[in-house]
């Protein structure tokens, strides 16, 4: 999907892990699903469960428990919901999931022309790093900026804003790469430009409804939108 813009040379490339790098949804709703089991409540289904991430598995906790995206448990039945998912996705963070097509030719091709690359999610490190680390992925970031970094997650900017500070960038000379209109917000707020991949997880909505700077199928599309070394 090539839209004509003008090409970039952003400063560094921050970009998210779920739903973008990587497809998580079958651990996540693996574990969605025990844990349902162990409450002796219904199981949600994979179909559900990929409309529901994005926000971090607290939040993907309290959507499985309600079956739905907007609203809150009770109390009572989070509090006993939530260590049962935690101790399962530790357990289960990476078996199911896959690293989507296109996503290592992309990197490499960045890498090979000068970009500097860091991952902002808002998964917590405990299940970032690992995630990262047995898809393969790790070493190709310069930072991680998960879920508990900061005091907030995206949408807010603060995750973005810190990855720029750490890595010595102007924001407005920054890109994200995300997936969804969390990633949208986020990258807006903090003047960042914003591409999405139209594969992602999205609550249900198309991403081109929140108007992002590029919409791409692939991460094998990076070139149509980013310049080369030699075309700088």
């Amino acid at each position: 999907m090539t839209q004509h813009i003008e090409k970039i040379r952003p400063g560094f490339v921050l970009i998210d892990l779920d739903g973008t790098l990587i497809d998580s949804v079958p651990d996540l709703a693996y574990c969605v699903d025990e844990m349902m089991k162990q409450l002796d409540m219904p199981v949600r289904g994979e179909e559900a469960v990929r409309d529901w991430v994005g926000n971090g598995v607290e939040r993907l906790t309290e959507r499985a428990l309600i079956n739905a995206v907007d609203g809150e448990p009770d109390p009572e039945l989070m509090k006993k919901a939530y260590p049962i998912f935690l101790e399962l996705y530790k357990e289960n963070t990476s078996q199911r999931s896959r690293v989507y097509p296109g996503v290592i030719e992309g990197l490499e091709w960045m890498k090979a022309n000068g970009y500097r690359i860091s991952c902002v999610t808002n998964k917590a490190e405990a299940f970032t790093i690992p995630l990262l680390k047995d898809k393969g992925l790790y070493d190709y970031f310069e930072f991680v900026v998960s879920g508990d970094t900061c005091e907030k997650k995206k949408p807010d900017p603060m995750p973005l804003l810190h990855a720029a500070n750490l890595m010595g960038v102007d924001p407005e000379n920054a890109l994200m790469i995300g997936d969804s209109k969390s990633d949208v917000k986020a990258a807006r707020a903090a003047h960042f430009h914003i591409f999405c991949m139209t594969y992602g997880y999205n609550h249900g909505e198309d991403i081109r409804d929140y108007h992002p700077d590029a919409i791409l199928d692939s991460f094998e599309e990076l070139p149509n939108y980013l310049k080369a070394k030699d075309e700088d």
